[in-house]
């Protein structure tokens, strides 16, 4: 289980602790970007140890770039060594509907397709190539009851600056949605869900579109299409990747309305029905 400090993953530790006692084991990653970091791993290994829970924390190294993307990479790989170093069978995390409903929102607001709509599940895997399970059993909780959880038990969760700090997108949605009573957030939690839901579908439908309509070649990627555009367009961003490429689905759209071009060094042209797919030569000197 990854507890944090914070009232969400607090919260989460108290109530698997009623429900299953010594059945789970914590564990607590420390990015070491904040002073207080060590002092809240240090918090939860206290109160793991007041109620016989097995608690470890594990440091870890943030790559430069998007700090954000680069910290939740760094913590999922961290539990999955975790997990398979110590035989857990499964990683859970403090994720409720206020979660899902911020990230529908945020990506509703930057266009994305069904894939980026789509709300986390309650089971899932650990990013990043993992076989291990991930669950995330508070999905069809809010925030405040989650935090009164905690209130109750006599806890003081850690507070992370940076929750409130308007300069990241989520912390923005999340202000606007505290203070927009016409919203229904659970709601937007069950939309995020059913999304998931057409996103799995979808899934199965291109998989199904790449076994009966692809044909992979020496030096090209043939593709007769049979199914709709939205199945179409992942299947053509799947052969672009196959090949070498880093399509993003607004490129591949481009890509498919014009009836060919190059993307991501790959050059893909429409002929008579037919989708024919090769890397683009080398330039000469190259």
């Amino acid at each position: 289980m990854a507890v944090s400090g914070g009232p969400d993953s607090l919260a989460l530790l108290l109530l698997a602790h009623a429900a299953i006692p010594r059945n789970f084991a914590v564990a607590t990653v420390d990015h070491g970007m904040r002073a207080e970091s060590g002092a809240e791993a240090a918090m939860v290994a206290r109160i793991c140890a007041e109620r016989g829970i097995v608690h470890q924390t594990l440091p870890v190294t943030i790559a430069p770039g998007n700090i954000q993307d680069a910290a939740r990479s760094a913590r999922y790989n961290a539990l999955a060594e975790w997990a398979v170093r110590n035989g857990i069978g499964a990683i859970a995390t403090a994720h409720h509907a206020d979660d899902q409903a911020e990230t529908l929102v945020m990506r509703l607001n930057r266009a994305s397709g069904l894939a980026g709509l789509a709300g986390v599940r309650a089971r899932a895997l650990v990013p990043g190539g993992s076989s291990l399970p991930l669950l995330r059993p508070l999905l069809g909780c809010r925030r405040s009851e989650l935090g009164a959880v905690v209130a109750a038990a006599g806890l003081d969760p850690a507070l992370d600056s940076s929750n409130h700090d308007p300069r990241f997108d989520r912390v923005r949605v999340r202000q606007q949605l505290a203070g927009c009573d016409w919203l229904d957030v659970p709601a937007l939690a069950h939309s995020a869900s059913h999304l998931a839901d057409a996103a799995a579908a979808l899934d199965w439908a291109v998989e199904r579109e790449w076994t009966e309509a692809v044909t992979i070649g020496d030096d090209a990627i043939i593709y007769r299409p049979q199914a709709p555009r939205a199945i179409g367009l992942r299947v053509l961003a799947r052969a672009i990747a196959l090949l070498g490429g880093n399509p993003r689905g607004g490129e591949v759209a481009r890509l498919l309305d014009r009836a060919g071009g190059s993307l991501g060094g790959v050059v893909a042209r429409l002929d008579a029905g037919e989708w024919v797919l090769r890397r683009e030569p080398r330039r000469r000197g190259a």
